[in-house]
């Protein structure tokens, strides 16, 4: 059961961390693609809905920290979360998942510099 849901808060986290930046980065991306159209301006309708995006970010990735800085001593042995490699693996993914969402959530600060 734990493989299963291990993951759940990262991609969660991720796929919060895009709603967040989809008023701010999203165009841009979509530009820098060579996609465009008068839809693309439409995207900003999702500025209002940003702090809530950012609120579930902020909960999606403290709760994924916490699953996987919990001491070792309340892992069965056997399972995924005692094991020292797996641990290092989850230990790189969920900050390499941080920074993305980092990125994804100031997209309204720094998007203005590169437009």
């Amino acid at each position: 059961m734990e493989n299963k849901t291990t993951n759940v808060p990262l991609i969660g986290g991720v796929v919060a961390a895009i709603g967040a930046g989809l008023c701010c980065a999203g165009p841009l991306v979509l530009l820098l693609l060579g996609i465009s159209g008068s839809w693309v301006g439409n995207l900003t309708l999702f500025e209002p809905y940003r702090p809530f995006f950012i609120l579930a970010v902020i909960a999606l990735f403290g709760w994924a920290g916490w699953k996987l800085y919990r001491p070792q001593a309340e892992c069965q042995p056997g399972t995924a979360c005692a094991v020292p490699q797996v641990q290092n693996r989850r230990k790189i993914m969920f900050w390499l998942a941080a920074v993305v969402a980092l990125i994804l959530v100031t997209s309204n600060y720094w998007v203005l510099w590169i437009a």
